[in-house]
């Protein structure tokens, strides 16, 4: 019968495992397998570790936007503060799915200086970018985006207007 490890071993031991997991997902980033790589970018989503956030910007850059929009979303629930200037940059894109990322990963990083960014996206063409902007500007919970959420709720697409009530009604729960 194995011996059991006393708990400070035990609780090192488990570290040190999630660390050589995390170091294998971010090598997994730069495989030259795409599944690897948005797997590796959504499991690093979940581990929510910050030695993975500088090669979770670099994936930003990925050719392929099932690797990059998984990427921003990741980033934002790590919520290191090096991820705000790329994710902004991101919300630019000409991939429309990177920019729903970018916006989640605003959203969810909790910085209000993405404010006006995602303000400015509830005009984008594409509607699920505009319900994503819509759900990070609730997340971030600043009374200046009533008015641009009470107008988005008038938005052609239901999932905007859902997303604009349901942002609206958080502010106001914060309130």
């Amino acid at each position: 019968m194995p011996e059991k490890l006393p708990p400070e071993r035990r609780i090192q031991a488990e570290e040190d495992a999630r660390r050589r997991r995390v170091k294998g997902l971010i090598e997994l980033l730069q495989s030259r397998y795409l599944d690897d790589r948005w797997k590796a970018a959504e499991a690093l989503e979940r581990v929510g570790d910050a030695s993975a956030v500088l090669p979770l910007i670099a994936a930003l850059e990925d050719p392929f936007v099932d690797v990059s929009w998984i990427a921003a979303k990741t980033l934002g629930e790590i919520g290191d503060g090096r991820a705000f200037e790329p994710l902004l940059k991101a919300l630019k894109s000409d991939e429309k799915w990177l920019r729903i990322g970018a916006a989640i990963g605003l959203g969810r990083l909790g910085d209000k200086r993405a404010i006006p960014a995602l303000h400015e996206l509830l005009k984008d063409p594409q509607a699920l970018v505009r319900k994503n902007a819509a759900w990070a500007l609730g997340r971030l919970g600043d009374a200046s985006v009533r008015e641009a959420l009470r107008a988005a709720q008038n938005d052609p697409d239901k999932r905007v207007r859902d997303a604009a009530a349901q942002a609206l009604a958080t502010l106001d729960a914060q309130s």
